[in-house]
């Protein structure tokens, strides 16, 4: 019992040091700075290998339930964001909506396979890399399953920056004449009892689903099954009280849960990771960059066929960071609530759905393979 709690603290002393990184990265402006920084950080460390770094991982890496702990708070966080203004958005525009989404499924499953076939990457490691639901949620469900996390990171990394560097400026340039007005990414709720009540009974409901997930086999269940029930939380007490559940939306919340996934992900990652990854690298930033492109015109075609304003769209359906769309939208004086709306059922569809898809795709290669070689034999 004391060797694991000394562990656990050895454990939490190594995320403290890392998440120097991330604040770095997040006072230079990056959006994602938390979790990149921090991953930067633990992977520097981890590769270095120094004594001291030895006393504070095992060689494995950080004891599992920290990532479990990352990914139930991202999972909340993501589940938060989930309400009312979801079922408004499918009710506006569903069929956009969905062909949308179903457009950036096909676009980055066709990325993942072109990575998987020109780089000496697995098939695994290819699709979590180019899938775009959500950086930190792409790496936290890699790291369950067995995927080259350093390739994952880079190419997630990549596609972000990309977007984040590129879309805002184009649709500020596009919506030149507006006058911008202060931001505002999230509306986060002041904290009383009703918030704090609020906020307990989804991080409750979270882990009763996570532990669901475990059990049914969900993949990253701690991901995927607390923000399954977050959002379902959220969207039944909406529907049942025709009001928006109190919860207390401290923005500390997401900073942990990304801190504790980069530092999880960067202390497990090795040498033998980076292998080739200057043309792994290149053919990810391809991809990202066909991809962008790819929904920039599909947005314009939905905006001219639906009667949506064009920022709008762009804005919506870009495959970005949901915070840093939401904040340009509101400063554009675009449909931020569509916007987060998309977004928000953009990463709840890919993280839901795909997963399973790529075990199953996985089992159905290994087993396909199996067969040549006794056949062969």
């Amino acid at each position: 019992m004391r060797s694991s709690l000394a562990l656990s603290g050895r454990n939490l002393v190594f995320i403290m040091i890392c998440s120097a990184g991330g604040l770095m990265l997040t006072l230079a402006g990056l959006s994602i700075g938390w979790m990149i920084g921090t991953l930067i950080m633990a992977g520097a460390l981890s590769l270095l290998n120094p004594r001291w770094i030895r006393r504070l991982c095992t060689e494995k890496g950080m004891e599992s339930y920290w990532l479990k702990a990352g990914q139930l708070l991202l999972g909340v966080q993501i589940g938060m964001q989930v309400n009312g203004s979801i079922l408004d958005a499918l009710r506006h525009g569903w069929l956009p909506i969905i062909i949308m989404i179903l457009t950036s499924i096909a676009l980055s499953l066709a990325s993942g396979f072109t990575l998987f076939h020109f780089s000496k990457t697995d098939l695994s490691t290819s699709l979590y890399g180019t899938t775009p639901g959500g950086l930190s949620s792409m790496v936290g469900i890699a790291a369950d399953s067995g995927a080259n996390m350093a390739v994952v990171s880079i190419i997630q990394t990549m596609r972000v920056i990309l977007v984040e560097s590129t879309v805002p400026v184009l649709v500020s340039i596009w919506n030149a004449p507006v006058q911008a007005k202060p931001a505002a990414a999230e509306v986060v709720k002041t904290l009383n009892p009703a918030t704090a009540a609020g906020l307990f009974l989804l991080i409750i409901i979270a882990v009763i689903s996570a532990w669901l997930g475990k059990k049914i086999k969900m993949p990253a269940p701690w991901l995927l099954g607390s923000m399954i029930g977050a959002g379902a939380a959220q969207i039944v007490f909406g529907v049942a009280t025709a009001n928006t559940l109190p919860v207390w939306q401290p923005h500390l919340l997401v900073i942990v849960a990304q801190i504790t996934i980069g530092a999880c992900v960067g202390a497990r990652l090795k040498r033998s990771m980076f292998l080739d990854v200057a043309r792994i690298a290149f053919v990810g930033l391809m991809g990202s960059i066909g991809l962008t492109a790819a929904m920039f015109l599909c947005a314009l075609l939905v905006s001219g066929l639906t009667g949506i304003d064009p920022v709008t769209s762009i804005l919506a359906f870009a495959p970005g960071g949901i915070d840093v769309m939401a904040v340009t939208s509101e400063a554009l004086h675009a449909n931020s609530t569509f916007v987060v709306a998309v977004q928000v059922l953009r990463v709840l569809a890919i993280c839901t759905l795909l997963p399973p898809f790529f075990n199953l795709l996985n089992r159905h290669r290994a087993q396909t393979e199996l067969s040549s070689k006794a056949s062969s034999e």
